[in-house]
């Protein structure tokens, strides 16, 4: 039978790897966005058009904070359980997750 801890070092890596590629896709989206706007206005697009996109903007934009919220929660979870279990630096799931931990930066 597996060892539970690495087991919880393998969901706590999924986590903040699902989250940290939900930041980077809604700052993706956001520039996206921002560029088919400026492109709108260049065309003269419809102004109705052109609000409908920047509000979606905006909702993106807002989702940008909870993500990086919700990540920097996730890193420190993982840090705090690779911290605990130093014991198992050996194993693979550890040596991905100190990793994972080492690539993901956190300023704001």
């Amino acid at each position: 039978m597996a060892d539970p801890r690495i087991r919880q070092i393998k969901i706590k890596t999924g986590v903040l790897k699902r989250l940290a590629k939900e930041e980077a896709s809604y700052r993706t989206e956001a520039k996206q966005q921002e560029e088919k706007i400026d492109q709108l206005k260049e065309t003269g697009a419809d102004a109705f058009l052109i609000k409908q996109h920047m509000a979606s903007l905006q909702e993106t934009i807002m989702m940008i904070p909870d993500s990086r919220r919700r990540m920097t929660i996730a890193h420190g979870d993982l840090s705090q359980l690779l911290e605990a279990e130093e014991e198992l630096s050996e194993s693979a799931e550890y040596q991905e997750a100190k990793s994972l931990l080492d690539s993901i930066k956190l300023e704001a």
